[in-house]
């Protein structure tokens, strides 16, 4: 019977992965959360459910856009973030020491800025949506133009919004 600890740290290395687990022989970015002062003012205690929940969901809509083409996982854990930090403050702290999220939402907290090898991933994703949306509505033949062009407009739309955020300075 396998031991229980080498199930939760197998469970840990594929939900929660650490730098170490992920190959790196330092640490990818600063794990400690934001001071305070950075962070958004509490909200009034009877909103905090509402953050709560708005941050639970984006999270699981970001997890679900990672196996949804076309489904945005970087906007959604975003969101996730500042609702976590006006309703749950362990979901926060979880968020911006997380090894993949973490470096994100530092980049965006600080600098509104989206490093290139997300934005690449971004575009790659987008243009493979686009490439099985026209497949499939050729396919299918019964469509209206506007049933491809609003979807590509609207991929092409947060293209360009996401080239133009500037890219976080190199740490040297």
């Amino acid at each position: 019977m396998a031991r229980w600890g080498a199930v939760v740290r197998s469970a840990q290395i594929v939900f929660a992965p650490s730098a170490m687990d992920l190959g790196y022989k330092v640490a990818v970015h600063d794990a400690s959360p934001p001071p305070p002062r950075d962070l958004p003012d509490a909200r009034p205690v009877r909103f905090r459910w509402a953050w709560w929940l708005l941050a639970y969901a984006s999270l699981g809509m970001g997890i679900l856009g990672v196996f949804v083409p076309g489904l945005p996982t970087t906007v959604f854990i975003l969101i996730a973030a500042y609702a976590a930090s006006r309703g749950s403050e362990r979901l926060h702290r979880y968020l911006v020491t997380h090894p993949r999220f973490g470096p994100m939402i530092h980049d965006w907290h600080r600098h509104r800025a989206v490093s290139r090898r997300a934005k690449w991933a971004a575009t790659w994703t987008m243009l493979a949506s686009t490439a099985v949306l026209l497949v499939a509505m050729l396919w299918l033949g019964s469509h209206r133009w506007w049933m491809v062009a609003l979807p590509i407009a609207c991929m092409a739309a947060v293209g360009t919004w996401l080239w133009l955020r500037p890219e976080p300075p190199r740490a040297g």
